[in-house]
């Protein structure tokens, strides 16, 4: 499907000094410079062809085309048939890897986001990508929802540039990864910062403990050029995919929470401070 293009333009000035989450941009419309952070998907998904406009055409991201390699490479040599996956694509978006998905052959596609807005982009870009796309929050999973997730016996769980800064809480995340079946195929990608010893935080601390722990026997992991900034510089991500062992256990789970529950106002005093300086 085209696509109009639209006219975006990028701030003048020390964009590296920003957060991720802090980045912004702006596009031209009505004769307006209408300005957006990089992490307001809502309002962009509202504008079709935009989010791949920017992330994929300008800013070079090619995480669906590197994670979908890997997976199918992990799955070849382990004599796993693409064609007999249940898989679930967590934080689909508007549904870019829910196609690559489909394009290797995936037997069942599901997609799940919490929001509305992804849905609605996904509908009208991507409509027959998904055999179900559902719209709830993975942290608090009401029973009659977790029933019907169960009922599509998952046995592979996707998440490509949707965990850290917020996207996606640890919470979410251990939940996703509790519907997998035992011996079932986990694929995702994080920042590199995430990896680092100095990042003490619940999400960093939930894949850490994952990574060394029987509950996830990894199989690749490998650093890579995810994108690149406004300003050129190589954002680099870590992709990794394994194989589920069992569900992450509550007690690892309930140590996170508590950090992150921690680290709230923290955050949402950087959330302040970050809305002054875009503003």
């Amino acid at each position: 499907m085209k696509h109009q293009q639209y006219s975006i333009k990028f701030p003048i000035g020390e964009s590296h000094q920003l957060g991720e989450d802090e980045v912004f941009f702006s596009v031209l419309e009505n004769g307006q410079d209408i300005k957006f952070r990089f992490h307001e998907y809502g309002e962009i998904y509202k504008r079709p062809g935009l989010y791949e406009q920017l992330f994929y055409h300008r800013l070079k991201c090619n995480s669906p085309q590197k994670i979908g390699d890997i997976l199918a490479k992990v799955l070849g040599d382990n004599r796993v048939e693409m064609t007999e996956l249940r898989a679930l694509d967590f934080g689909a978006g508007n549904g870019m890897f829910g196609e690559q998905l489909c394009n290797m052959g995936v037997a069942r596609v599901i997609g799940a986001d919490i929001s509305e807005e992804a849905y609605i982009a996904c509908e009208r870009d991507r409509p027959s990508v998904y055999d179900a796309y559902y719209v709830c929050d993975f942290s608090n999973l009401e029973t009659s929802m977790q029933r019907e997730l169960a009922a599509w016996q998952i046995d592979c769980l996707t998440c490509v540039a949707a965990l850290g800064f917020g996207d996606i809480p640890a919470k979410a995340f251990a939940n996703a990864f509790n519907l997998v079946a035992p011996s079932g195929w986990i694929a995702f990608n994080i920042k590199e910062s995430f990896l680092l010893e100095s990042d003490t935080s619940g999400f960093s601390r939930l894949i850490k403990s994952l990574l060394v722990s029987d509950a996830l026997e990894v199989h690749h992991l490998e650093r890579y050029r995810h994108r690149i900034s406004i300003d050129g510089r190589q954002l680099f991500y870590y992709a990794l995919v394994g194989k589920k062992g069992f569900d992450i256990p509550d007690h690892l789970l309930n140590g996170v929470t508590e950090i992150q529950s921690r680290a709230r106002p923290l955050e949402r005093a950087a959330g302040e401070l970050a809305t002054i300086k875009c503003g």
